[in-house]
């Protein structure tokens, strides 16, 4: 789990200005700190609004985190929009190792963005299942937070439940249902 010289795991939120990525950060660095770990959330965008790209990151570890500057490459990459696959070369992201969270349904993506370990979920189904939306669009953070527990190896559902509980106002019960889907059905892209 904790690799690096910093003996950190490193990860960086990608997503577009409205998906809650920086809130997925937060929340997940809270849950960690729930697990006895350090936890930093690192938001980082400037005046970029709705639908613009927007990167957050996390740095977790068991030891105290004296590195605070943004993540430059990640041991996890969670990417909200599947259109930013275009955008960005995903493999430069990452550490040697590094896996992928996407939401997504698309195969053999590991292919197409070169990376071997790539995980997939329909967070857009599951938030509109849900009813997780704003303005018309799927709020789909809590299923990539709960993803990315999972995926991650370090965080279980009820530190997620709880670090949502202690961080949403609205629809908690909701949102807890999408963290909990995000984690039980995110599955290797083949």
């Amino acid at each position: 789990m904790l690799r690096n010289v910093y003996n950190t795991f490193d990860i960086i939120w990608l997503g577009r200005g409205g998906q809650g990525g920086v809130t997925a950060a937060r929340i997940f660095a809270q849950a960690a700190v729930h697990k006895g770990l350090y936890a930093l959330a690192i938001p980082f965008f400037g005046a970029e609004r709705r639908g613009a790209p927007v990167f957050a990151y996390n740095r977790v570890s068991r030891e105290v985190i004296r590195k605070r500057s943004r993540v430059k490459m990640g041991d996890l990459l969670v990417v909200l929009d599947p259109s930013l696959l275009e955008m960005y070369d995903i493999a430069k992201f990452l550490k040697n190792g590094g896996k992928v969270v996407v939401n997504s349904t698309v195969k053999d993506l590991h292919e197409k963005i070169g990376v071997k370990e790539v995980y997939c979920l329909d967070a857009s189904g599951m938030a509109t299942e849900i009813g997780l939306k704003l303005a018309g669009f799927p709020l789909v953070n809590m299923p990539m937070l709960g993803a990315a527990g999972r995926v991650s190896g370090m965080l279980d559902k009820d530190v997620l439940a709880r670090a949502v509980r202690e961080s949403i106002e609205r629809l908690v019960e909701k949102n807890i249902e999408a963290v909990n889907r995000g984690f039980d059905e995110v599955r290797r892209c083949v």
